[in-house]
């Protein structure tokens, strides 16, 4: 199976192809035919020899994903559902705001990490995304802009996805820096964030790259007792190492930091979890920002329902109190599979009753 074309970065493209005898020109030139041309065929390149274009073609594809299903919703969120060509489906999620469009990526084909509440993990993790295919998830959502003819274009990402992103590491740094790069996409690596559920020493690596990209960490309780009940990942990383890992991130690289919390009704959304949540930020502040979150119900998760708008003012209310920058996250695609993984799942559930009727 051939792979992605969108895996090489820049440096990596030009490398590649100097070692197959060609020009650093000519990467530049496929580079260009890629990211602003946004050809979807080696053949429209068509300043590029031949010879070139045949070891392209011998390597590489472009396009690795089919759009499977698209939901649009009201708001104007698109939710597609992309098969890749193992046969894997993955969601990706365009969602419009005053300040751009941003798209949500996934970064893993189902998710290990175990949070109770959520839609990703009722799949368990059967491989990572290639660099490549998680680049294709913007391209993709870029085509569908260019063909409706708006002039818009992608300005934002979030990678928040199904998956959790710094368990695929690798791929995650070579996307960010193709989708960064300014001679291509060149979207800011400020308009970038990366979500993750606490891998404290991947918080730590991260710290030390050269990107400039934010990072929002998935808390969703302030005491491990809690947290160890929502969220499985505690127990390997529990909040004082989370919190560990945060602060030599802030050390490091002196910016904010999201901290988003899922309100989940009569399970962490008293005023007593709120100041518990401002003590544990009180000596990061400045740098803190938390994102507060309605849930999302999933049938598979029936145990949990959403705050009701009381409890969210009061939360809410607590932390800003209590001088910690915190605000409620705007909804979108509310009238479609809103939440992270549900789309997938349920077009996994549909396939199989498919399956069943017809044998």
């Amino acid at each position: 199976m051939k792979k992605s074309i969108y895996g090489l970065t820049r440096d990596q493209l030009i490398e590649w192809l100097m070692g197959q005898g060609q020009k650093k020109f000519r990467a530049e030139q496929v580079w260009d035919w890629l990211y602003i041309k946004r050809v979807q065929s080696f053949a429209e390149m068509t300043n590029v020899n031949k010879e070139c274009l045949q070891i392209l073609e011998e390597n590489f594809v472009i396009q690795t994903l089919k759009e499977s299903v698209k939901q649009e919703s009201a708001d104007g969120t698109i939710k597609f559902l992309f098969e890749m060509q193992d046969g894997n489906l993955i969601e990706t999620v365009l969602m419009r705001f005053k300040y751009g469009l941003s798209v949500c990526v996934t970064t893993q084909v189902g998710c290990n990490i175990g949070c109770s509440f959520c839609a990703s993990g009722l799949l368990k993790k059967s491989r990572d995304l290639d660099a490549g295919e998680i680049v294709e998830q913007i391209m993709k959502v870029q085509f569908h802009l260019d063909q409706i003819q708006k002039e818009e274009r992608v300005s934002h990402i979030v990678v928040m996805g199904i998956g959790e992103p710094f368990d695929n590491y690798k791929n995650l740094m070579n996307f960010l820096r193709t989708v960064n790069d300014q001679k291509g996409l060149a979207i800011g690596a400020r308009h970038i964030t990366v979500s993750t559920s606490g891998l404290a020493k991947k918080i730590m690596d991260f710290a030390e790259e050269d990107l400039q990209v934010n990072l929002a960490v998935s808390l969703h309780a302030p005491n491990d007792e809690l947290r160890s009940r929502i969220m499985v990942i505690n127990k390997a990383f529990p909040i004082e190492k989370v919190m560990a890992a945060v602060d030599y991130y802030l050390e490091k690289k002196n910016r904010r930091i999201t901290f988003e919390y899922i309100l989940l009704k009569d399970v962490n959304d008293h005023v007593e979890e709120a100041l518990q949540l401002a003590k544990l930020l009180e000596n990061k502040r400045h740098l803190s920002y938390v994102n507060l979150i309605p849930y999302n119900p999933v049938d598979e998760h029936g145990q949990y329902q959403r705050s009701d708008e009381k409890s969210i003012s009061a939360f809410f209310q607590t932390l800003k109190n209590k001088g910690i920058n915190c605000g409620v996250r705007m909804e979108q695609g509310s009238d479609i599979d809103a939440a992270c993984g549900q789309l997938r799942s349920k077009q996994i559930k549909k396939d199989k009753d498919k399956v069943k009727v017809n044998n």
